[in-house]
């Protein structure tokens, strides 16, 4: 567990860079184009939270905290009319951007800090896959909300 803790702790004194280069990922990937429409400190700001704080989102958050969060990321993703297909592929290349860091900057060298690691990589997978899971629940929400209120002016 000391090696996971010291790479959390990594992540989060270099979060400013992370979310700086999700960021540029963000707004040179084709398959989240819609995401150009969202402010860009808005998802800078939303990712280097989670960043800046993983130890927090890991070990002190529960599975409520994770929901609440994504449920309102999916929403307000979805009244800005990104596609879902984005929203999720914003949230892997998040990942993917964390991992790309862990591999320039871990070196594993015991077999104590393997286990440390193959923990911490569950931890995260489990992470990202249960903010996935809130962010179409709150997208869907959204969606449905939108339907309804459309169809209640069209009685009016």
């Amino acid at each position: 567990m000391m090696f996971s803790y010291r790479l959390v702790r990594l992540i989060e004194s270099h979060a400013d860079a992370l979310a700086g280069g999700l960021e540029e990922r963000v707004q040179n990937h084709p398959q989240v184009a819609h995401f150009r429409n969202v402010p860009a400190h808005e998802l800078r700001e939303r990712v280097y939270e989670i960043y800046r704080h993983l130890g927090e989102w890991l070990l002190g958050k529960n599975e409520l905290d994770i929901e609440h969060r994504y449920r309102e990321i999916g929403g307000r993703r979805a009244h800005q009319k990104v596609p879902l297909s984005e929203v999720v592929q914003a949230i892997v290349l998040t990942k993917e951007n964390l991992w790309e860091f862990l591999k320039s900057e871990a070196v594993m060298d015991r077999a104590v800090e393997i286990m440390g690691e193959l923990e911490l990589l569950q931890m995260l997978e489990m992470f990202f896959d249960r903010a996935i899971y809130y962010a179409v629940i709150g997208y869907e929400e959204e969606i449905a909300r939108t339907a309804h209120e459309e169809g209640a002016l069209r009685v009016i």
